[in-house]
């Protein structure tokens, strides 16, 4: 394993985050949400609460659209999307997130809450107060989507 110092800054960062993703998912199967992978997660995590279109999901999961149609139609057979015409273009759909999505997200988001008070108790307020601001600031030149 490599000494803390030679650990490039995109490593740290994916290390507290696989821990978290790890939990959400460990604390999901224990919830009976066992039935979905880390990838359809990922598109899931994306679905606006009005909807979202196929082509954005693909985009903002940076993956392709036959991707993101697989992951999408494996989550609508497993009861967590549904598929609705968009409102504003009639030749379009939109995926929305049903009612199994979201009893998921409710769990998911308690653990995200509990893991982020355990890093704060670790960090202290002011370090996991910095952390979000400079992770935040970051956003800005990462995150087309923000």
């Amino acid at each position: 394993m490599a000494a803390e110092s030679d650990l490039n800054t995109g490593v740290l960062l994916f290390l507290p985050y696989r821990a978290l993703e790890n939990r959400v998912f460990a604390a999901l199967a224990k919830a009976g949400f066992d039935d979905f992978t880390p990838a359809q997660a990922r598109v899931m995590q994306r679905i606006g609460p009005d909807g979202t279109r196929l082509t954005e999901l693909a985009e903002q999961a940076q993956i392709t659209k036959q991707t993101a149609g697989f992951l999408v139609d494996q989550l609508e057979k497993a009861s967590y999307v549904r598929r609705v015409p968009d409102p504003t273009d009639k030749r379009a759909r939109l995926v929305c997130g049903a009612e199994k999505a979201w009893a998921a997200k409710e769990i998911a988001d308690g653990v995200v809450a509990e893991v982020e008070k355990e890093w704060e108790a670790h960090l202290g307020k002011r370090r996991m107060t910095q952390l979000r601001e400079a992770l935040t600031l970051l956003r800005e030149i990462t995150d087309p989507w923000a």
